[in-house]
């Protein structure tokens, strides 16, 4: 193995690009934004205190008419190649992933770049936003529905803003908890010892593509 190799062996890997950095902490800003417009909205104490109620009501509904927005134009174009590879990622289950929920068969897995309890939280999170965006307009412009849509929409939209907010505050905690991780959104790296610990899959994934690319270069 040359210098430059054995240099790129323990060099840090990059996790995240720029588009997925932005699109993160955007989105990040956009939810915790609902939630805490949503809180004011439905608990009267907050309200009370707050005020400006129908400013409220305004700053909540265009923040969620605009939550998946960063999403679909980080999606589309040239800078959102990455994004798309980690989207297939967190959208595939491997049957035996799902053996990565019992800890005491987790450590026999060799995860990807992303465990199985990322991925749950991803899918959970964008589908809740769905519903949430669907519901909150029929909330918003209620005159074209019946009473029982109308009302079904309170009940979903409700619970599912408190699933919403466990799953968002759950994963504030786990970043917490994973500082490491939590430094590769905001720098985009990630060091090599760390991701062979934890998505050995993914490193040789990556080893394979910086080989093929450097492959192609020396033909070109």
């Amino acid at each position: 193995m040359t210098e430059p190799e054995a240099s790129a062996k323990t060099a840090s890997l990059r996790r995240f690009d720029l588009t997925e950095r932005v699109l993160h902490w955007v989105t990040a800003l956009d939810v915790l934004t609902l939630i805490a417009t949503g809180a004011i909205l439905y608990i009267p104490a907050f309200s009370v205190r707050v005020g400006r109620r129908l400013l409220i009501e305004n700053i909540h509904t265009l923040t969620g008419v605009l939550a998946l927005v960063p999403l679909l134009v980080a999606l589309c174009g040239r800078w959102g190649v990455m994004l798309r590879k980690d989207v297939t990622r967190l959208t595939r289950f491997d049957q035996r992933e799902w053996r990565w929920f019992d800890r005491t068969r987790r450590m026999k897995l060799e995860l990807g770049k992303f465990n199985p309890g990322q991925k749950l939280n991803a899918v959970l999170s964008v589908s809740g936003l769905v519903v949430l965006l669907f519901t909150g307009l029929v909330l918003r412009f209620p005159n074209p529905f019946p009473l029982p849509i109308r009302q079904g929409a309170t009940f979903v939209h409700d619970w599912f803003a408190f699933f919403v907010a466990l799953l968002v505050f759950g994963h504030i905690g786990f970043a917490l908890f994973h500082p490491r991780a939590l430094m590769s959104m905001l720098c985009g790296r990630i060091d090599r010892g760390w991701a062979e610990r934890n998505a050995p899959a993914w490193v040789r994934e990556h080893d394979l593509e910086r080989e093929r690319s450097r492959a192609e270069r020396s033909l070109g």
